[in-house]
């Protein structure tokens, strides 16, 4: 076998704790290129990955169903990526909410977009289609709700999806930014964050961890790593473990299901 496709970190992560735990078991060595989509795939992990097959190239591919061809990165050895930075595709723009398109180096966020042969809509929901598939100047585009700020060199760098984006204090905060902060910790196997009802923020920023079997929750430890990587207004205020996140086998989450949990949580709390 030469290619293999994965799900991001979702599958990353276990296979890595498999091959750290016996990295002569396996003969890797005809395996050429690891595709993954769909999921976040952070770059800590695909160098980790790289470091026990130093011949792998991986293809990070942003898209999705309704959207193919958003963008791309290549990791191998000596080349990083970065985590949710794409090169565009070529019909990728990203346009802000009145449909003008940012500039890159400006530092605006907008929704992603892409041209060229996309599909016609979703099966028997014109709502939803009117809301995915726009005109912009002539040209057909699909948007299926990835916001995006464009740098100086014209890579994407992705922030997550609108539709679960917190509103904290009047600040705007994309889980996926915190999470991928939080799986940094040593003691974290994997996290989701939502935001849950709060009476001063609006919206409260709370983590919910799949903790390493040998670690014990340290809530201000872990939301002090945080503060050490983002700015101070996005880390948790609670931090809350969870026997496992239960992902799909696709890798996605129910966030819907976790932030009842969170929620359940906090008020059995007090």
């Amino acid at each position: 076998m030469n290619t293999t496709a994965i799900v991001g970190d979702a599958f990353a992560k276990p296979m890595l704790r498999a091959l750290d735990a016996e990295p002569d078991r396996w003969d890797l060595s005809s395996l050429m290129i690891i595709a993954s989509s769909g999921v976040m795939f952070s770059e800590a992990s695909k160098k980790h990955l790289i470091g026990h097959m130093p011949q792998v190239l991986i293809v990070d591919a942003f898209s999705s169903s309704e959207a193919i061809g958003m963008g791309q990165a290549i990791s191998a050895a000596g080349v990083d990526s970065g985590t949710a930075k794409f090169k565009g595709g070529e019909f990728t723009k990203v346009f802000t909410d009145d449909l003008r398109e940012v500039e890159p180096g400006s530092g605006e966020i907008g929704r992603v977009a892409v041209g060229g042969f996309q599909p016609l809509g979703y099966y028997k929901d014109p709502d939803k289609t009117a809301d995915t598939f726009l005109e912009v100047d002539g040209k057909r585009y699909s948007v299926p709700g990835d916001f995006a700020t464009i740098e100086a060199d014209g890579s994407i760098t992705l922030l997550g999806r609108g539709s679960q984006c917190i509103n904290t204090g009047g600040e705007k905060v994309f889980p996926e930014e915190v999470e991928e902060a939080l799986k940094t910790h040593a003691a974290v196997l994997d996290a989701v964050v939502v935001g849950v009802p709060d009476d001063k923020f609006g919206e409260a920023i709370t983590a919910v961890v799949q903790l390493d079997a040998s670690s014990a929750l340290d809530e201000a430890d872990i939301v002090s790593h945080v503060k050490g990587r983002l700015a101070s207004y996005k880390a948790p205020k609670r931090v809350l473990p969870i026997d496992t996140i239960g992902r799909a086998p696709n890798g996605k989450v129910d966030y819907k299901r976790l932030r009842k949990f969170a929620v359940e949580s906090l008020e059995s709390d007090g």
